[in-house]
């Protein structure tokens, strides 16, 4: 880039000597001062028009999941370089989106003047040196600022309106330091608001009008591209895309330029009689110090699991984990960190990784673990288990604790897991379907009935590497063999993956709640969905049955039996996501021309109708149904124990509501099997929308059955479910996203169930119709008159579908959007359209 700089001569300026006197100097990258007097921090700048890494990142957070700043949080990771332009030396970011990779200099050039780079901030030469270009500026207010968005994100998740208090920020020198290969710059932050700050904020600062974050600016040194193989993606690797636009592209191949991102592993020597060579760097990993034993053997045990995996890529001690050294600091680029997060609620844990923006080389990683991960395992242990009983009522020892066994074996599993996305792996939500075949899906604990039909935890979760994932690291890492290209490599590896069957699917295609692949789901078990459903079942009601308080310790208040409830009631609610894809399914890969089976097949339709007949089980009420501990013996929240979101909501004020977690299911039953995608595709093939929706009104309401009589519990929750299913369809028949016609099968439906309630309030006997109705009438009175009013609604005021969006035509004929009409006609869905519905939701 050409670049006319006008240096300001030295006489204008003062020497950096005379300037920094009595300042502290540190040496390194880019060297820094402090002025302990004034409290400013400066820079030495020496080295103009030279790329290198930018990153910041959140040093302390605020300890709150759902706010989500925490602590060792990566932010941005920027390529940029400094520029001089007489005073003003700017920091600018080059766009390394578009690029043209050729020698032709002109055609770089081009590129370059046709998308706009970055200038993240000005400084101002404050002094210059007497023999070179060096100059001295001020980085105060550079590092003194909210790089990381914090008042954003506290926007964003409903936390207040928050502003940077600069009077009460300022660097902190104890953590800013100079090294050969990088600088380190930190500041204190203070962040105040006038308003009233939100919840999550006040249950974890100190002052939640005023609270502090540590934010950390990172220069460092880039590394020399020559010595880095960039890999190319394939749609089934398994791996993160790292891409660019190349327009210097030859026409007859994509202009989007796609690899994958890896580390630096390259051979020493060799492969010896193992077939294993020595790599010239391992890849090491440093576990936080600050974590507790035992969950530190723990994690360390997991975290070098992988090195079985770079075995089977060809590498002999290719992974190492282990502490990090004392002085070492965990922000610092040299370190791979795992570290141990503490928060104020159990949330996600995350493995992201600072890559190289020109080439996808990942330099640092830095994996963030929740630490209260591990208790909530010890929760799901107790209710399936109940083991606070005769001489352990008051809790089990530690060196004969199968429920802290299983905790310790799912700590090992994330942290396998979240080190997989640090080496480039996304997740696969397909291999617990194949027999675990990777620690990159995610795992629920397998709970087992013994022949004592008993509940064991003794197969929770798997252990070591699974298939999927050593073929993984083969593709991202492994090295070609004699007389082998890279292209054979690659090739010879997808091939062993199809002959092994290994299937792969990610995010996009599991965490929707409309997804249409029955094997992408998360927290499931089991290769047929209908029967893991059937079985989550069988064990959550053995668990039930034996629920009492021997669920908590000797001494704990009965109400915390709520705690426990909550998660072992809903332990089959992840098994039913999975088996309600198997409604309106497809099975399908991420498939290239040239593979064997690339076309989408359609789930069969009588596994269709297995699948909604196991839904509709779930929904009866000998499964809904609450075990008599639950229903009599939690009381409501003592002292010192306040309410919070881990528990069932309910209507009933401070007294536990037994009927809430009956609702809790079936809304979130008829919510997967009404989902808008989901019945648009049952539109579409077999079994149709229309008879979906009898077999369910049918499995409800009992439309065709002469031996309903039930006990008066059974009752209550059957007329919870048919609430339901009820208010789902009145909502789903105008909801925004509902096409028009799936509305027009359930407005017929609704209709065939007026009728049908019709004739059942006309065989109401006489003796029954007085001020007081008995309760099966008044409730399907209630109904009926739900369903009229929506039905003789003011049609003018209800939601239309949106229209589908016309694929663009830009520059020819272009006109206003399809997406901007639909925002300006768009309307509140079921406004005016019927009564408001009060509905419990899960709470996590």
């Amino acid at each position: 880039m050409l670049v006319c700089a006008m240096p300001v001569a030295a006489q204008e300026l003062p020497s950096i000597e005379e300037k920094t006197d009595g300042m502290e100097r540190m040496e390194g990258f880019v060297p820094l001062y402090w002025d302990a007097q004034a409290g400013t921090l400066w820079m030495e700048i020496g080295a103009f028009e030279e790329d290198f890494l930018y990153v910041n990142y959140l040093t302390a957070g605020l300890g709150s999941n759902d706010i989500g700043l925490d602590r060792g949080q990566p932010g941005d990771t920027r390529v940029v370089r400094l520029e001089r332009v007489g005073p003003k030396v700017l920091l600018v970011q080059p766009n390394q989106t578009y690029r043209a990779d050729t020698d032709n200099p002109a055609e770089r050039q081009a590129v370059d003047d046709a998308f706009a780079d970055g200038v993240l901030w000005g400084f101002e030469a404050a002094a210059q040196a007497q023999t070179d270009d060096r100059v001295l500026v001020e980085a105060t207010d550079f590092v003194v600022r909210d790089v990381h968005g914090a008042t954003q994100q506290l926007q964003q998740s409903g936390q207040g309106s928050y502003r940077l208090e600069r009077s009460r920020s300022t660097p902190d020198i104890e953590r800013t330091g100079a090294f050969p290969q990088n600088t380190e710059m930190e500041a204190r932050l203070t962040f105040v608001t006038d308003g009233t700050p939100g919840s999550e904020v006040r249950s974890t600062a100190a002052d939640p009008t005023s609270f502090g974050l540590r934010v950390r600016h990172s220069f460092v040194e880039l590394p020399d591209t020559d010595g880095f193989e960039q890999r190319a993606h394939h749609p089934r690797s398994g791996f993160y895309s790292f891409s660019y636009e190349d327009y210097a592209a030859p026409l007859t191949e994509d202009l989007t330029q796609r690899f994958i991102p890896r580390h630096r592993l390259e051979c020493a020597d060799e492969p010896g009689d193992d077939g294993l060579c020595t790599p010239e760097e391992p890849i090491v990993y440093y576990l936080d110090p600050g974590t507790p034993e035992p969950v530190r053997t723990a994690l360390l045990d997991g975290a070098r699991w992988w090195n079985e995996a770079f075995e089977a890529a060809g590498y002999r001690d290719a992974f190492q984990v282990e502490m990090l050294p004392d002085d070492a600091d965990p922000m610092d680029i040299r370190y791979n960190v795992i570290q141990w997060v503490h928060r104020s609620t159990r949330g996600w844990s995350y493995g992201p990784s600072i890559t190289d923006p020109r080439t996808g080389e990942i330099l640092k990683a830095h994996i963030v673990l929740g630490s209260l991960r591990v208790r909530q395992d010890l929760l799901l242990a107790e209710g399936l288990t109940a083991p606070y009983t005769g001489e352990n009522a008051a809790g089990l020892p530690d060196d004969d604790n199968p429920m802290l066994d299983m905790a310790l074996d799912r700590i090992r599993q994330l942290s396998a897991h979240e080190i997989g996305h640090t080496l480039g792996l996304r997740h696969n939500f397909a291999a617990s379907t194949q027999g675990r075949t990777s620690v990159m899906d995610y795992p629920a604990p397998y709970a087992t009935l013994n022949d004592d039909g008993a509940v064991t935890l003794d197969d929770a979760y798997a252990t070591g590497m699974g298939a999927w994932d050593n073929i993984a690291i083969r593709y991202g890492y492994a090295y070609p063999q004699e007389g082998e290209s890279e292209d054979e490599l690659l090739t010879r590896i997808m091939q062993e993956y199809d002959e092994q069957g290994l299937t792969y699917i990610s995010d996009n295609d599991a965490r929707p709640a409309g997804a249409a692949h029955p094997q992408a789901n998360l927290w499931d078990n089991g290769t047929d969905m209908v029967e893991a459903l059937n079985h989550e079942m069988e064990v959550c009601q053995t668990a039930l049955d034996n629920f009492d308080e021997s669920v908590i310790r000797t001494g704990t208040p009965h109400a915390l039996m709520e705690e426990v409830l909550v998660p072992l009631y809903l332990r089959h609610r992840y098994q039913v996501q999975a088996t309600a894809k198997l409604l309106g399914g497809f099975t399908y890969s991420y498939s290239v021309r040239g593979d064997a089976e690339a076309t989408p097949r359609r789930v069969s339709s009588g596994t269709q109708r297995d699948a909604l007949d196991a839904l509709l089980r779930v929904v009866e009420p000998e499964a809904l149904r609450l075990p008599d501990a639950a229903r009599t013996q939690i009381p409501p929240r003592p002292p010192g124990y306040p309410s919070n979101r881990e528990l069932f909501p309910g209507r009933t004020g401070l007294p536990f509501d037994a009927t809430a977690p009956a609702e809790i299911v079936a809304t979130m039953v008829f919510d997967q099997l009404l989902h808008p995608e989901r019945t648009a595709r049952l539109t579409q093939q077999s079994p149709i929308l229309h008879e979906v929706l009898d077999r369910i009104t049918d499995a409800v309401w009992e439309w065709n059955r002469s031996d309903t009589q039930r006990d008066a519990s059974s009752q209550a929750l059957k007329r919870v479910v048919q609430r339901v299913w009820t208010d789902a369809l009145l909502e789903h028949a105008v909801h925004e996203d509902t096409t028009p016609e799936v509305r027009a099968h359930l407005t017929w439906h609704l209709r065939e169930i007026r009728t049908w309630l019709n004739r059942q309030m006309e065989d109401v006997p006489e003796s029954h119709r007085s001020n007081t109705p008995p309760i099966p009438e008044a409730h399907h009175s209630y109904l009926l008159d739900q369903i009229e009013r929506f039905l003789n609604r003011d049609y003018e005021t209800e939601t239309a579908a949106p229209a589908l969006d016309t694929p663009p035509g830009s520059p020819i004929g272009q006109g206003v959007p399809a997406y901007q009409q639909r925002q300006n006609e768009r309307r509140t869905w079921m406004q005016n359209a019927l009564p408001q519905r009060t509905a419990c939701h899960a709470p996590w």
